[in-house]
């Protein structure tokens, strides 16, 4: 959700050396990618100190590097405008917020349209769901409907129009555009034949003279399991979408902690799933989103990866608002984000306190059928 205003900025500074800052274990994603020059990289647990380090060394003129004239603070924390402190950037543009204002050169205030997520209480949910309207005085009532049972967002909630409005403190355009993240065909030539021909073939041969399409799965979400359709749904979901076309296979991915849930629909859904959970790099999960007609997938990082690569999404929706944080710009057609009609969703919890009913609310066959419309024709 940040490439956007880091399009916007490479615009505004095309000759600029522009550095991201980043989790090494993210750093991968932004390969090739046009809108920055390079990415500092730190470790799980590394103190502020050793990143602010790692930030001046690359500073270092007898290592090639040229000081910093500024930066751009995206995350809210303290840390994050700590750390570019220590690290001696003249110039720290981030939003005000308690507790690191003074760490800030230039503190931007939050863009008219901004919406805080609300966090529901228990008590909250078990109101909204015996039909007790609740009135918001989180801030995101300002741009929410009050005394309502569902929070309705206006327009221009989404996140990617935060990131843009504090860009735009720089002097860049502040009008959205696509989230993008890049591929090369060869990576993905490479992924086909090393992670999928082999697998396929006894699909290939069943699907007859058709051509095998790909379809993708990520039936996990690392924030909890309030954001996971049911692995019992998603399994009936790949059957009856497998049961339909007759000639598609099934990528599923996710993390090593993500093999026995991928393994588990494989079996549910009775063939045509090859799991490749824990088995790829993140280079590789992108070369398969990449690869694939559409992505089944819940709310999650594969999602936003999926969608910034170009590659149609199909995301039940149930703590988490798609007005807010769906994939790619809001109203994209060619995504397919559904959502229940619970009450109290979105709640933004990581686990459900009642019985998860945002989330069995959707439907297998409206999910099937959002699925196949997305893949488009398959013959």
């Amino acid at each position: 959700m940040t490439t956007p205003a880091l399009r916007r900025l490479r615009e505004r500074f095309a000759s600029a050396q522009i550095e991201l800052l980043t989790h090494e274990k993210l750093a991968d994603l932004w390969l090739h990618h046009p809108s920055i020059d390079g990415a500092i990289t730190f470790k799980e647990g590394e103190t502020v100190w050793s990143v602010a380090s790692a930030i001046r060394r690359s500073q270092d003129n007898t290592q090639g590097g040229v000081p910093f004239d500024f930066g751009l603070v995206l995350p809210n924390s303290p840390r994050s405008a700590l750390e570019l402190w220590l690290s001696g950037i003249p110039r720290r543009i981030g939003y005000a917020r308690p507790w690191r204002n003074w760490l800030l050169t230039q503190k931007v205030a939050a863009r008219p349209g901004h919406v805080a997520m609300h966090k529901r209480s228990t008590s909250e949910i078990k109101h909204l769901i015996r039909g007790v309207p609740i009135t918001h005085h989180a801030p995101a009532a300002t741009a929410c409907q009050r005394g309502e049972s569902r929070i309705t967002y206006h327009a221009a909630s989404h996140q990617i129009h935060d990131y843009l409005h504090l860009a735009s403190a720089l002097g860049t355009n502040p009008e959205p555009v696509s989230p993008q993240l890049f591929v090369r065909d060869e990576e993905v030539d490479e992924v086909e034949k090393r992670r999928v021909q082999e697998a396929c073939k006894k699909a290939s041969q069943a699907a007859g003279n058709k051509p095998l399409i790909f379809l993708g799965l990520n039936p996990s979400a690392a924030y909890g399991p309030a954001k996971r359709w049911p692995t019992e749904n998603f399994a009936a979901a790949v059957r009856d979408v497998s049961h339909r076309l007759g000639n598609c296979v099934w990528l599923a991915v996710g993390g090593i902690e993500d093999v026995r849930l991928c393994e588990e629909i494989a079996g549910l859904a009775g063939g045509n799933v090859l799991s490749l959970a824990g088995k790829t790099s993140l280079r590789e999960l992108m070369a398969l989103m990449k690869l694939c007609r559409v992505v089944l997938t819940n709310d999650s990082g594969p999602m936003h990866v999926a969608a910034a690569l170009g590659t149609p999404v199909v995301v039940p929706f149930g703590s988490t608002a798609l007005e807010l944080t769906g994939p790619g710009l809001p109203n994209d057609r060619r995504h397919y984000l559904l959502k229940s009609d619970a009450p109290c969703s979105p709640c933004f919890r990581r686990t459900c306190p009642i019985d998860l009913r945002c989330m069995t609310g959707i439907t297998v066959p409206s999910v099937v059928e959002a699925v196949l419309r997305a893949a488009g024709p398959t013959t």
